[in-house]
């Protein structure tokens, strides 16, 4: 099966539900079924693999110990098949079946659809999308682990881009999340956290990173929480899709209730990334000016406004040796002055490591404009007290409303925050008294000098369109002028 056919074979099962299914609410059917069939065919591939090694043993290829994953008798893939009247109740049954099987890797994974509702989905629908599911085998052999993870990251950009709005919830634009894994640079053997995970992809790509480089990637270990049932349940998928064991994704509110804790404490971590949901109104602001957790280091956020509740959250979820972080903010955390104090004891505490201004429709399903806050907990030498501040608005790649980095403006920009010296019209490197003397306000505008006094950066793509721009003009007003010589008797 090549990529492609993968894709529209992922594809052609959401177009099934079309018309009966709102599409924000797709991805709550099809991935727990995608996962379904998966596991299914895995463990007949085992099956097979086991049977072939004892010489015919069908005994022995039942062994728990040949299999990733349990499927109890009557709850495999071909079981619901078979079923012809109440497939949601037997579907349902299933899952749940196989959930309690692999209780410690698979509890809750299938989220919480209603099979059983008629109204939404008909036995004839669910045999439709059966039947499609059936028509190709997503065994290893057939689909290895690789391209089934690209397929998958297929289908949630897919749903993303099918569903509006309501995608920012779980989809973070994954060329920023490139740029984001090349300036954290986690490690082997390093702990990566993700406070608002979504569908798992900035976690992927730090495994995928190190296994980009041939590094080892499998002692990685991954952690997320997510608000979300079923977009928890995405994420979790998503690792075993691509065949990630060693990580944690737990539900719940971040800012609220954190689960991931060591020693009654939050659990600290190498690397820090995250897209967290801006400007939360409904959130638990009185709980958090007393927060049991300690992370309330700077003040307590606006009640309108919680971002700096998950930057702080963020800060105090950092190693103090190691910890690293960057977090894709709109640009109000810059300037706000509502946050002005949390912000100068942050500049303070000589956590900021960088600003990186990011060009416009790169936040899901928003025209505006987005920044990277880059905290490091312990500087190296050479960039204590200083924070870079880089004019990335112009390092992107615009089509209509689709906007995406492109890999030489990712190491354009990934290579000045290393490089940490100023470049013209760019970057410009400030010490933390500097920032302080403005107030504590990030903003780039304030740093990053244009060249030439112009207060606009220009891409290749911009320039060539004024230069034409202006070409035309100059064509324009030439005719204009000919015709006004002419009309009073001057041949040129």
């Amino acid at each position: 099966m090549t990529q492609k056919q993968l894709e529209d074979y992922l594809w052609g099962a959401a177009n099934i539900l079309r018309g009966m299914i709102d599409a924000a609410d797709f991805k709550q059917y099809i991935f727990p079924l995608l996962f379904f069939k998966r596991v299914s065919d895995i463990w007949d591939e085992e099956y097979q693999e086991a049977l072939e090694l004892s010489d015919g043993d069908m005994d022995y290829a039942q062994f728990r110990e040949n299999h990733r994953f349990q499927i109890p008798d009557g709850c495999h893939w071909k079981d619901i098949r078979a079923t012809s009247t109440d497939i949601g109740k037997k579907l349902q049954n299933a899952l749940h079946e196989i959930e309690k099987a692999n209780f410690e890797l698979l509890h809750d994974v299938f989220g919480d659809a209603q099979w059983t509702n008629k109204r939404r989905l008909s036995d004839e629908k669910l045999i439709d999308l059966i039947e499609h599911f059936s028509e190709m085998k997503l065994t290893v052999a057939e689909v290895p682990h690789d391209m089934m993870g690209e397929g998958y990251e297929y289908l949630i950009k897919k749903f993303a881009d099918d569903s509006g709005h309501t995608a920012a919830e779980f989809y973070t634009n994954r060329t920023v999340v490139e740029l984001m894994t090349r300036i954290t640079d986690p490690k082997p053997g390093e702990s990566v956290y993700d406070p608002t995970c979504g569908s798992g992809g900035i976690l992927l790509n730090s495994a995928l990173y190190l296994k980009k480089q041939g590094k080892e990637y499998r002692n990685l270990k991954l952690y997320g929480q997510e608000l979300n049932l079923i977009t928890s349940a995405i994420a979790r998928m998503n690792m075993f899709m691509h065949a990630i064991d060693e990580f944690l994704i737990v539900q719940g509110d971040t800012l609220d209730q954190p689960q991931i804790l060591e020693h009654d404490e939050l659990k600290q971590f190498d690397v820090v990334m995250a897209n967290p949901p801006y400007s939360v109104k409904r959130w638990s602001q009185s709980k958090f000016a007393n927060d049991p957790f300690g992370r309330n280091i700077w003040g307590t956020p606006p009640q309108g406004n919680a971002d700096y509740a998950f930057q702080q959250h963020i800060i105090k979820s950092l190693k103090p040796d190691t910890g690293r972080s960057v977090s894709l903010w709109p640009h109000g955390v810059l300037f706000r002055d509502a946050e002005a104090n949390m912000r100068k004891k942050m500049i303070q505490n000589d956590v900021v490591d960088a600003v990186i201004g990011l060009g416009k429709n790169l936040f899901y399903n928003s025209s505006m404009e987005s920044c990277l806050l880059v905290c490091n907990m312990n500087k190296p030498k050479d960039r204590k007290g200083k924070i870079i501040f880089i004019n990335g608005v112009n390092e992107v790649r615009l089509e209509r409303s689709d906007a995406w980095l492109e890999d030489h403006h990712i190491k354009k920009m990934a290579d000045t925050f290393w490089d940490f010296k100023d470049n013209e019209g760019f970057a410009t490197v400030m010490t933390n008294e500097e920032v302080l003397e403005n107030k504590g306000n990030l903003s780039l505008q304030l740093y990053v000098k244009q060249k030439n006094g112009n207060s606009k950066l220009y891409n290749t793509e911009e320039l060539v369109g004024e230069i034409k721009s202006g070409q035309r003009n100059i064509e324009y007003s030439m005719k204009d002028l000919l015709n006004k010589l002419n009309e009073i008797g001057i041949k040129v």
